[in-house]
């Protein structure tokens, strides 16, 4: 007589199936009857107690209440690939694509790597929380070998001392490998090599940038350090200057003549290159003909050249406080490409006719020629608009008009109005900073602004928008998460405020009521900027998943080629698929939009790191000043505050705030004393000194004055 088989052991291998599948998920005892389609109430009750028999069996692991994931060592996961992401205490995190969590590495098991690293990970164990921990096995490829930092010499051998927080140790340097690197330079030393059995990588000077503090060292250590060239190589310079940048007609008579329609740039004061121009043309039945005209960058960087190559590397231009770093050599950006008043220029256009509600009626886009009759700076424009008189003003008043159409159908249609400053500094011929500011955005940037999104959209709109899409670069902005806009919300109740985390509809109308209701406040920047941080990060990719913040479908970058890469790529897609060209090939245009958003997240940490060294040298002589402040930030470390006036963010280090005992609060973005109970959080205005200016560490330290 046979035996029967024991259903619970046939539905153990079952629900452990599920797990396996899918090693890095959590499904409660449902998300698996459903998977089973185990529908019974009893089986599912089985279901249910077999759940907790495996985690007894350590094969799953509880993550949270009644949810369950799959105990690392039963998952098969031991060659898990990722890369560091270092934290300032020396322990890190592994980023692997596919885990929902990353991996948390103590300091003892980092096996040498370093940030930003690729390696390979080992899973130790899932705490109950459903954190995983691992251990690094090797380091597969090292994210940099070049490391900027300041030099110490003693009689027999030198250390560099790394500007990075994020760099954990110091590196070696024998002094014959100094090449004239004095005591206190700053300069670049390159990891030669890290043995095991040792503390320190050995390292090699390869370029002295000069003395610490001064702005051209500074700078150069910053581009450094983000692996960003601060200028080009000879041979990229003279392929440049051996490009013909002449207008010629056999090549006019391929292109669309704008010349006689009126044309003209809006640019802010000190800009050297302009990409873009608008035309305004009245059509005989009433409308208006809107031209966005961009410049051709593509009829002049040919495909796979070393002009091309070097182009696609950088992937964008770098705005340091100080100085640009361009994507292209001069005679392109600020010549070739640049759409001078009173000079024939090639561009590639988008060209529109619109009726008095902006409605599209036609759309035409192509390679053109145009003629820019004036260069207005924003200023200029904007005194036309604010009532003022000179020529272009009906033109300049018509498109304002038309602009502000648009602005308000976008808003309609779900675009969210973010409030942010943008920070700048007034400079003496040195680059020293006298004075800050703040740059406002007024009806001359804006008008320009919602033409260029007009472009954007409509260019993906007209490629994407098919029935069978060909590959094309998008750049996406996903909806937030849930947890982020979860915590958000809970956070803006304690102002009084509140949004619809409902729906993505309901988000973007109440953030734009919220964003109305914080302007002018106290807590206006603070609420802006972490509604921003909320959000998910704008990126390129061909997988289209529209963009959120404005409210598109469809959205492109088309309107920028001198200063981002991408925007080339649009271009020679544009007119490759208007030439009915074939499908390209989408995994290798995926890796090269990859390239770019890399590059471009390295230039904005470029960029801020520019302006926080700035902010450091402007109150270097203001130690002792008392200001008023807001706080900015909470952390475990202490309380960072925005000084009035001058926007400059310092820390009150926790060991400051000697009145108590503080714990750091994540939930509520607060610190909390122990004993008084006195809280702190974002939005506090306080009073503070500031203690130390350490230009080194680009670190303002301040100290808090309770009796003010």
């Amino acid at each position: 007589m046979s035996k029967k088989k024991n259903p619970s052991n046939s539905l153990h291998q079952s629900i452990l199936e599920v797990f396996r599948k899918d090693p890095t998920q959590t499904f409660n005892y449902k998300q698996v009857a459903r998977r089973l389609n185990v529908k019974q109430t009893s089986k599912k009750k089985l279901l249910n107690k077999i759940l907790y028999d495996l985690v007894d069996q350590e094969k799953l692991v509880e993550e949270h209440h009644g949810k369950f994931k799959l105990e690392p060592s039963s998952a098969n996961l031991k060659q898990l690939i990722g890369h560091v992401d270092m934290t300032q205490s020396g322990s890190a995190y592994i980023r692997v694509e596919g885990m929902p969590e990353d991996i948390y590495v103590g300091e003892r098991d980092l096996d040498n790597a370093l940030h930003g690293d690729l390696v390979e990970v080992v899973l130790i164990k899932v705490k109950r929380n459903g954190k995983p921990i691992g251990k690094i096995e090797k380091v597969i490829e090292r994210a940099k070998t070049e490391f900027v930092g300041t030099i110490e010499k003693s009689l027999k051998y030198a250390f560099l001392v790394p500007d990075s927080k994020r760099m954990p140790v110091d590196l070696f340097i024998s002094l014959d490998k100094m090449n004239g690197a004095q005591h206190g330079d700053k300069a670049i030393v390159k990891m030669l090599d890290w043995p095991s059995d040792v503390d320190s990588p050995f390292g090699e000077v390869i370029k002295v940038l000069g003395k610490p503090g001064e702005n051209e060292t500074e700078m150069h250590a910053i581009l450094a350090e983000y692996g960003l060239p601060a200028d080009f190589p000879s041979h990229i310079q003279k392929e440049a200057e051996n490009i013909d940048v002449s207008i010629k007609e056999t090549e006019i008579k391929k292109r669309k003549d704008y010349r006689k329609v009126t044309t003209f740039t809006i640019d802010p004061d000190d800009a050297k290159d302009f990409d873009d121009a608008l035309s305004l043309q009245r059509l005989k039945n009433g409308n208006w003909e809107i031209g966005v005209h961009i410049a051709d960058v593509s009829h002049y960087l040919k495909p796979n050249s070393q002009l091309d190559q070097e182009a696609y590397d950088r992937a964008t231009s770098v705005y340091l406080v100080d100085r640009v770093v361009p994507m292209l050599p001069e005679v392109l950006s600020n010549v070739a490409c640049s759409l001078r008043p009173n000079e024939d220029k090639y561009c590639f256009s988008a060209i529109f006719e619109l009726d008095e509600s902006t409605k599209i009626i036609n759309q035409w886009f192509g390679r053109t020629v145009i003629h820019s009759d004036r260069r207005f700076t924003y200023d200029e424009a904007q005194k036309l608009i604010e009532g003022g008189e000179g020529e272009l003003k009906e033109e300049v008043l018509t498109l304002d008009r038309l602009a502000k159409q648009l602005r308000k159908d976008r808003f309609k249609k779900g675009a969210i109005d973010f409030h942010s400053l943008e920070v700048k500094f007034k400079l003496d011929q040195k680059g020293e900073p006298l004075g800050v500011f703040v740059k406002e955005q007024k009806d001359a940037n804006k008008l320009i602004e919602e033409f260029m999104l007009l472009a954007n959209k409509q260019v993906a709109t007209f490629i994407g928008a098919k029935q069978k899409a060909k590959p094309f670069v998008y750049r996406i902005h996903d909806n937030p998460d849930p947890e982020k806009l979860q915590t958000f919300s809970q956070f803006i109740k304690k102002f009084g405020y509140r949004i619809d985390t409902t729906s993505p509809k309901g988000i973007s109308k109440t953030m734009n009521r919220l964003m109305a209701d914080v302007e002018g406040k106290a807590e206006e920047q603070l609420i802006s900027q972490l509604a921003i941080r909320t959000m998910a990060k704008a990126e390129y990719s061909t997988e289209n998943v529209g963009h959120y913040g404005l409210g598109f479908r469809f959205y492109s970058h088309f309107t920028s080629p001198i200063r981002r890469y991408p925007d080339v790529m649009v271009h020679r897609l544009l007119q490759h698929y208007l030439d009915q060209g074939k499908a390209v090939n989408q995994e290798e245009l995926e890796e090269q939009c990859k390239h770019c958003s890399q590059r471009e997240k390295l230039a904005t940490e470029a960029e801020r790191a520019s302006i926080k060294f700035m902010q450091v040298k402007f109150m270097q002589d203001k130690e002792g000043e008392i200001y008023g402040g807001v706080v900015s930030g909470v952390s475990e470390f202490g309380l960072f505050v925005e000084l009035d006036g001058v926007h400059c963010e310092g820390l009150i280090r926790m060991r400051n705030l000697g009145d108590d005992f503080y714990q750091f609060n994540k939930d509520n973005f607060a610190l909390e004393g122990k004993r008084s109970g006195k809280i702190y959080r974002i939005g506090d205005e306080l009073t503070v000194k500031v203690l130390k200016a350490d230009l080194s560490k680009k670190q303002l330290d301040f100290e808090l004055l309770e009796d003010y």
